[in-house]
């Protein structure tokens, strides 16, 4: 349940954020010297409010993940339980039928002739 509540305010952030971005007037380039009269009548308050609201929504973003993925459950995930099942079969049929590498063989260091008994 928590999960999914995370994951609806995550998309509802980041359609937020979008709007945010594509409201604020570029600070660079070639269209800032076309704005010079966007800062008359209040608009530079509005861009400090669209900038601290672009990063507000950024973090929460973050932290709405990282409480997703703490809050997911993996037995909740529709099927994970008959891909495990069928993962495990695959490994078991492979630990039966691996084929032992063959390992060559050390020859054995050639043993000096003991010296005869006298």
């Amino acid at each position: 349940m928590l999960y999914t509540i995370c994951i609806v305010l995550i998309l509802i952030a980041s359609v937020l954020v979008i709007l945010a971005v594509l409201v604020q007037s570029p600070k660079s380039g070639m269209a800032a010297n076309f704005g010079a009269s966007n800062q008359v009548m209040g608009v530079r308050e509005t861009t400090n409010f669209l900038e601290k609201f672009t990063w507000t929504m950024a973090v929460a973003i973050l932290v709405l993940s990282l409480v997703a993925t703490v809050a997911m459950e993996g037995g909740n995930v529709e099927g994970s339980s008959a891909l495990s099942k069928d993962a495990q079969a695959l490994q078991e049929r492979l630990i039966e039928n691996e084929t032992a590498i063959p390992q060559a063989e050390i020859p054995a260091a050639q043993e000096e002739a003991a010296p005869e008994a006298e």
